[in-house]
């Protein structure tokens, strides 16, 4: 069986973009793939972070994935720190990695933009991601679109290492989603992206805000006066939130198009059709957060089964280059 390996940020609260993006792919590619989904918390640290707040948002968001419905007895569900292994592995792999290459980054562009002082980490932060990716032999990878230059980083350095090793590390494919590619934009901004950070907050749909904040949300979502329904995108604010229930729905456009008189009732039925999806993942949430324990020992559990993995292939990893 082929394997997926998909990390998350500890953001705590994810948002609907996360849902649709990463974790819904994920949802209909795990019964067909060895999956392991891992809560990446050293990537986090590529920018200060609050240790109380840190390890809260880690533990949420292994929550939240059970909670999506992640299987954590048929998969692998574990925190990225909790394996050694990635942090040696991502140390090799930058002796692979050219400067031009990292420089050419736009994530790194972006998120350093009128920094005084610029991390290290997050210079390199590809490479760690490629290290993710090629210590579990992972054949596909669900990305984003703003995540596939990093993935074609990840290509060339496996394919470096196979070449000087003569290994066979697999070079990892994108299972990049319709709405991925289209990605999920701001409720108030459909030029950019949906993200929780966002000082906005009617700008993003978290997956634990209640049914009242999600219609409040909707309602209020930025579209135009035309007040006709069409997959346009140049009506960039309309075409988000058409986009938004397509996926949730499996509905074509003409469907879509079809159903509605108007703006309001569109986001109204949004609105009910986001609060369908997201009241049992509430549900099981709370049911986990309420229950320390049994989620210490998924993230135990989940842990040894990602380094049973990752001890052996460092350790082959470290005999073919001639380390001790």
């Amino acid at each position: 069986m082929k394997r997926l390996f998909t990390g998350l940020q500890p953001t705590g609260l994810l948002g609907i973009g996360h849902y649709l993006g990463t974790i819904q792919p994920c949802l209909r590619y795990q019964s067909g793939y060895d999956c392991l989904f891992a809560v990446v918390d050293l990537h986090a640290i590529t920018l200060p972070q609050s240790p109380q707040a840190l390890l809260s948002r880690t533990r949420q968001t292994l929550a939240l994935l059970i909670a999506c419905g992640l299987d954590p007895d048929r998969h692998t569900l574990f925190v990225q720190s909790q394996v050694p292994a990635h942090t040696q592995l991502a140390w090799i792999l930058s002796g692979f990695a050219h400067m031009g290459e990292l420089n050419r980054m736009t994530q790194f562009k972006d998120k350093s933009e009128q920094k005084k002082h610029i991390p290290v980490s997050l210079y390199t932060y590809p490479v760690l991601m490629a290290a993710d990716i090629m210590l579990y032999h992972a054949h596909v990878v669900p990305v984003g679109d703003d995540q596939k230059q990093h993935l074609e980083l990840a290509c060339h350095l496996i394919d470096r290492f196979n070449q000087r090793f003569q290994t066979t590390y697999p070079k990892p494919q994108a299972l990049i989603e319709a709405v991925a590619t289209k990605r999920v934009m701001s409720l108030q901004d459909p030029d950019k992206k949906m993200s929780k950070s966002d000082p906005n907050q009617m700008a993003c749909i978290n997956l634990l805000d209640s049914p009242d904040v999600v219609l409040k949300k909707c309602k209020r979502a930025v579209t135009d006066s035309d007040n006709h329904l069409a997959f346009n995108p140049e009506q960039a604010g309309l075409y988000n939130l058409l986009t938004i229930y397509q996926s949730l729905t499996n509905q074509t456009p003409d469907q879509i198009e079809g159903q509605f008189q108007g703006y309001g009732p569109f986001k109204q039925a949004l609105a009910e059709c986001i609060n369908e999806t997201l009241m049992p993942i509430q549900a099981k949430y709370d049911e986990l957060i309420k229950d320390p324990s049994s989620l210490d020992q998924i993230m135990k559990s989940g842990a040894q089964k990602a380094n049973s993995i990752a001890d052996q292939q460092i350790k082959t990893i470290y005999q073919t280059m001639g380390l001790l």
